[in-house]
């Protein structure tokens, strides 16, 4: 999948919401052939409700690993006002895109998956991060949450499919995306490129 990695005017610095907006577009599109992926592997997402639930199960570990990428590199105001603007365009992204489908019927998807998203965080933040990418357990704990929601012909095997072919794509797309657009942000840090913070506070709570 392309992606935009760098910004092309090399002295405009971009503000946390600029840079949000891009990386929430790539996680949305990583997330959506993540998905798409799995049903062309003959798993059954038949359901866009099911669909949706595994979207949004990664888009919650991936707003997670781009604060690890942002921790260390952009001031605790800075970090704080990325994730916040990311989760929020996530959230509606996920909400425009299941009312296309369902059209209206009084739920807020928006707050929904940010207080999904905001478990989500708690856990992740309890994980390691070495330098290859997440480790073991953190890629375990999103794929048991995507078993959960498939048939259960599907458990046995998806959580593989998961860890071992779909996440190594999504990572590496992600880490040099958020290199790329970190390296314009205001006030960055310069560790070596795509170093993950291998532990965190808390994750940024999402509002």
């Amino acid at each position: 999948m392309r992606v935009k990695t760098v910004w092309f005017a090399k002295d405009a610095a971009r503000a946390p919401d600029e840079i949000a907006t891009v990386a929430a577009s790539t996680l949305w599109r990583l997330a959506d052939k993540l998905t798409d992926n799995l049903s062309r592997a003959d798993y059954d997402i038949i359901t866009p409700a099911r669909g949706f639930r595994i979207i949004a199960e990664v888009l919650a570990f991936g707003l997670h690993a781009c604060d690890r990428l942002a921790y260390g590199r952009l001031p605790a105001g800075e970090r704080a006002a990325l994730i916040q603007s990311l989760g929020a365009r996530l959230g509606e992204i996920v909400d425009e895109n299941v009312r296309t489908l369902t059209g209206p019927d009084g739920r807020d998807y928006r707050a929904e998956f940010v207080e999904m998203v905001n478990r989500r965080g708690d856990d992740y933040a309890t994980f390691e991060f070495p330098d290859s990418g997440a480790s073991f357990p953190a890629l375990r704990y999103l794929a048991a949450q995507i078993r959960e929601v498939m048939e259960e012909r599907d458990r046995h095997w998806v959580m593989d499919q998961v860890m071992e072919i779909e996440m190594p794509e999504v990572l590496g797309t992600l880490k040099k995306t958020m290199h790329g657009l970190l390296s314009s942000a205001p006030g960055v840090r310069r560790p070596r490129p795509h170093q993950w913070a291998y532990n965190t506070p808390r994750s940024v709570l999402l509002r």
